[in-house]
């Protein structure tokens, strides 16, 4: 029998989540947690109200600029030694990425149908547009994590 797929926010147990808003994470790092992907992108604070302001990639324009201040906001974290910052700039190239994807993949960006159960919608009917937003994003994404700096402090914190 197989495992019917669903969208993971159904089963969200913010308790259990190690990132909180109520942390400020640039003076207490310690208690940050690396995650995998893009765990804690949206909640862990300052960071999130200095990148997530960059955060577009409605068009390739956009993405471009929107990519290129936030890979701008990674180099500076990395300056100022600052790995939570860097990490959290590198989540938010990463989502821009797959958030496109997800929207030159599905139409509205929707992937699972709330009406019939949240069965998976079809691929393909998406906005072709938006798969350029993602390699632009995806490039930056890329040149972030591959930053030899980042990679070994990633390999401290992990």
């Amino acid at each position: 029998m197989t495992k019917q797929r669903h969208p993971s926010y159904l089963d969200f147990d913010l308790e259990s989540y190690p990132w909180k808003a109520d942390i400020n994470y640039r003076a207490n790092p310690e208690a940050y947690r690396v995650g995998k992907g893009e765990q804690g992108v949206l909640i862990c604070e300052p960071y999130k109200t200095e990148i997530g302001q960059h955060w577009r990639f409605r068009t390739p324009d956009i993405a471009k600029e929107s990519s290129k201040m936030i890979f701008r906001l990674f180099k500076k974290y990395l300056q100022q030694k600052d790995f939570v910052g860097m990490d959290l700039a590198r989540k938010y190239l990463q989502m821009g990425y797959t958030r496109a994807r997800r929207y030159a993949n599905y139409k509205g960006g929707k992937k699972y149908d709330k009406q019939n159960g949240f069965t998976q919608r079809e691929r393909g009917t998406g906005d072709p547009e938006k798969a350029e937003s993602a390699t632009i994003f995806y490039k930056k994404w890329k040149a972030a994590e591959a930053n030899p700096i980042y990679t070994i402090d990633f390999c401290i914190h992990s």
